[in-house]
């Protein structure tokens, strides 16, 4: 179901009840989507809770790539004296 903003202020309530129920609901405005209405899947046991937060930091880690030391970043900004260049 496509919606204009204009149209939804009136109708949030409905359109929250239709999108919980799995109708896809995308507001507009002057004609383009802008907004797609979706259900929050809520977690609810500690357990699933805890499998989530593991699978997070799993694929967090995985795209880290260590890049270079900033320990010394700014060493080509000063001679061998010590003194900016």
């Amino acid at each position: 179901m496509r919606i204009s903003l204009t149209e939804a202020k009136g109708q949030l309530t409905e359109l929250v009840r239709r999108a919980e129920a799995g109708d896809e609901v995308i507001l507009t405005r002057h004609g383009q989507a802008t907004v797609r209405l979706v259900p929050v899947k809520a977690i609810r046991s500690e357990e699933e809770r805890v499998l989530f937060l593991k699978s997070i930091r799993a694929e967090g880690s995985s795209k880290a790539t260590p890049g270079p030391s900033a320990a010394r970043s700014q060493d080509f900004l000063y001679g061998d004296d010590g003194l900016p260049e």
